[in-house]
């Protein structure tokens, strides 16, 4: 496996809502990468989490030197998204032509729209925005994938191993395994590593520019 970034610092935003795993994903991904001696910062910025708010990670990590945590903006280099608007809206302060995007096919509707004061956009108007906006979009079924495991709140995991499986981090599935058994007792492990394992095979046929 290659074990060099495509650039350094390579910046990394995990989005999503509250409820979603977002900051477990980023924390699990952070253990990953240290592991591989990279230096890694995260920071986290919460919404509304417990009504369905915006939940944005930062991770740096670089082969030469701690960064800061904070992204500057229009520096994202990759986007995971749990939910598909809030990729969206991230896109608009951190994108750069150079993007790459994983996200979540499905939405969060939230509170707004709910009560009919705001529209969801459709999925293809979405698809649309991202295909201008970043250099490759995959869209990662990862919702549905968890529920066929069994477990919903499993879609992160589905998502972390998209990224893994486009080989833009220097990370194997066997890293996660590694990492599962001191995470979790043996039962959430394999839980977690199966889901992981979807989402690399995920990216093979997912829809991407």
């Amino acid at each position: 496996m290659n074990t060099q970034l495509f650039k350094d610092p390579v910046n990394l935003i995990i989005t999503g809502v509250g409820g979603q795993g977002n900051v477990l994903s980023s924390q699990i991904l952070g253990r990953l990468l240290i592991r591989r001696g990279f230096q890694v910062s995260i920071g986290e910025t919460y919404g509304l989490s417990q009504r369905g708010g915006a939940v944005m990670s930062q991770i740096r990590l670089s082969a030469r030197r701690a960064f800061g945590p904070m992204i500057p903006a229009g520096k994202a280099d990759i986007v995971v998204g749990l939910e598909p608007l809030e990729v969206l809206r991230t896109l608009g302060t951190y994108g750069q032509p150079g993007i790459r995007v994983l996200t979540n096919t499905r939405p969060i509707v939230p509170i707004n729209v709910l009560s009919g004061q705001a529209v969801y956009p459709e999925r293809e108007k979405i698809d649309e925005a991202l295909q201008d906006l970043a250099r490759q979009v995959w869209w990662i079924p990862a919702s549905e994938t968890a529920i066929n495991l069994g477990n919903p709140i499993l879609a992160n995991m589905v998502m972390l191993g998209a990224l893994i499986g486009t080989e833009m981090l220097p990370l194997t599935a066997d890293d996660f395994e590694s990492l599962a058994g001191s995470q979790w007792d043996e039962k959430r492990a394999a839980a977690n590593a199966q889901a992981v394992r979807e989402g690399i095979a995920l990216v093979g046929s997912s829809v991407k520019n």
